[in-house]
């Protein structure tokens, strides 16, 4: 029986069997199947035998043959000719940083275009967001910047729509109101009131409700009246109520055909 050899990797120190024509195979270079590091396996050659009694204090020392060695007797691939296998890893180093997708292998070509849709119809959702805000609030935008009205004019000039006071009923209220029988015609009502803006900006003109009750506050007869039928000829309607301003209102009503004992009067935007 031809004497067997072993040899050892010096990095993992992993013994390993090995034949001559494996040996002679690539002039003694092995790659160690455990931790894949090349090596001369002819120089590493090992002998596990060990040394007789009487030569003992004379025979240099083998690590190796101290103690049990660890022996592969897995397959061929155990003890890799270089090349054949997987390579050996690199030395310690620095790791470098991932590069980014280029989009030119198999992965990048399936996320890559997915990637920049979602991206472009998130672009596109917000902006989409933004101009509906714009143009839902452009009538308050412009009353509070407006320089901004020329741009806001020529969009609307494109869409259709128009620039006008905004509709901020909050800031509105009827400071006084009285309605009162004329005297001199039977049958005709005048009513008077006074609108006040409490707003920092002008504010669209608001129609008016009015309602007239019989004895028992149920309702008679109720009108809405529009800004054209109470604020008179002189009004700028486009212009709207100033900032901290009054409109005084007084409007002639025929109840001639009703019987009414009280009234209330809103102010609302349809």
């Amino acid at each position: 029986m031809p004497e067997e050899k072993f040899t050892r990797c010096p990095e993992c120190r992993t013994v390993f069997r090995v034949t001559a024509e494996q040996l002679a195979l690539r002039g003694g270079q092995v790659r160690c199947g455990h931790c894949k590091a090349a090596f001369d396996g002819v120089e590493e050659l090992v002998s596990l035998v060990p040394p007789a009694a009487d030569d003992a204090l004379d025979a240099p020392v083998d690590d190796a043959a101290q103690g049990p060695p660890t022996v592969t007797l897995r397959n061929a691939r155990a003890l890799e000719m270089p090349g054949t296998g997987d390579t050996a890893p690199a030395a310690p180093g620095p790791v470098p940083p991932a590069a980014a997708p280029t989009g030119t292998g198999e992965d990048g070509d399936r996320r890559g275009p997915a990637g920049a849709f979602y991206a472009i119809g998130i672009v596109a959702l917000v902006a989409l967001l933004a101009g509906q805000a714009l143009f839902h609030y452009r009538d308050s935008l412009v009353a509070r910047w407006p320089a901004a009205k020329p741009v806001f004019a020529e969009l609307c000039a494109v869409a259709g729509c128009a620039v006008r006071p905004p509709h901020e009923i909050v800031d509105l209220s009827i400071q006084a109101s009285d309605l009162q029988a004329d005297p001199a015609h039977k049958g005709l009502l005048t009513l008077t009131a006074t609108l006040r803006n409490r707003g920092a900006i002008a504010l669209a003109y608001p129609h008016l409700e009015l309602t007239l009750t019989d004895a028992q506050d149920q309702v008679v007869v109720r009108r809405a009246l529009a800004p054209a039928e109470y604020a008179g000829g002189t009004a700028d309607l486009a212009a709207g109520i100033a900032p901290n301003g009054e409109v005084p209102v007084k409007i002639f009503i025929d109840a001639s055909a009703t019987a009414q004992a009280g009234y209330r009067l809103y102010l609302f935007y349809p």
